[in-house]
């Protein structure tokens, strides 16, 4: 993906063609810009299905997981993520928790959550793959594209056409 465009120059030139998510997540990925085509999860304190995607070839995409909010269980810790970052993904939107903080800021993966919890998921194997989601005040489907970097994130219907 093109890394020269930046979110307010996005905001300035796309405005009517994206959706601009709300300010509630902190990056704790290597990389604090990422951009991709969106796989979707959705599931509540059980990262099976994020486990299984990180493990197939990310092809630049972007996996955004709708943890429903939960700061109970981390979604990701540093051995998905190392996984997710050797298998081409770009970067992992998480509506709930991550940890291994400290290693997950030395993997080249952009990693953005809502916050960190000491506490791995269960395994119960639940979960959607590539539904609508629903959070921080958009709607994001699978195949949208989505740009983050520090100033923040957004989604739009298609590829944006980026010459900066």
């Amino acid at each position: 993906m093109n890394d020269t465009y930046s979110v307010p120059d996005l905001c300035d030139d796309f405005f009517d063609e994206i959706t601009v998510l709300e300010p509630i997540f902190t990056d704790y990925g290597g990389k604090s810009k990422f951009s991709g085509e969106i796989v979707t999860i959705k599931c509540f304190e059980d990262n099976s299905l994020v486990r299984d995607a990180v493990k197939t070839g990310g092809r630049g995409r972007v996996l955004v997981v709708d943890g429903r909010g939960s700061l109970r269980h981390a979604l990701l810790g540093d051995l998905l993520a190392a996984t997710a970052a050797e298998n081409g993904w770009q970067g992992l939107l998480i509506n709930g928790c991550v940890r291994d903080v400290e290693i997950l800021e030395t993997i080249d993966l952009g990693v953005k959550a809502l916050n960190c919890f000491p506490v791995k998921t269960e395994k119960r194997g639940e979960g959607r793959l590539d539904v609508n989601v629903t959070f921080a005040g958009a709607r994001i489907q699978p195949g949208q594209y989505l740009y983050s970097d520090a100033n923040g994130i957004v989604v739009a219907r298609r590829k944006l056409d980026i010459e900066f």
